[in-house]
């Protein structure tokens, strides 16, 4: 049976870019980077106490999917404070953190201009 998400990839136009955004600003750790197809690396990397990760890797003739909204969700224990720090490290937000019914979220950008919602009860 279906036991998770291993990873969720995420399409990227220059993989170093990408690679120096989500480890030194967003913290996550490398999990694999090796070569995978001419002009690409295959990029895993792990969200630190989290058993999913993500791939820095746009497949061929997906390059239209860079720069949008994502359907990837990421929490946190504190949207508010959360995004304070990652504003402090640069990092840009498409909507500010706000209250909902549902909890707390924000909305912010990889240098892509891939957008991810941040949430938190």
């Amino acid at each position: 049976m279906i036991r998770g998400i291993k990873f969720v990839g995420i399409p990227v136009r220059n993989q170093d870019v990408s690679l120096k955004f989500y480890t030194e600003k967003l913290g996550f750790k490398v999990a694999t980077d090796q070569p995978f197809s001419e002009g690409q690396r295959w990029i895993e990397l792990l969200i630190p106490g989290a058993e999913s990760g993500l791939s820095l890797f746009t497949p061929t003739g997906h390059e239209d999917r860079i720069g949008g909204f994502q359907s990837i969700s990421f929490w946190c224990d504190d949207v508010f404070a959360t995004a304070k720090i990652l504003k402090s490290k640069g990092v840009e937000f498409a909507a500010e953190p706000r209250a909902e019914v549902w909890g707390n979220m924000a909305i912010f950008k990889d240098p892509d201009g891939n957008q991810f919602v941040m949430s938190s009860k």
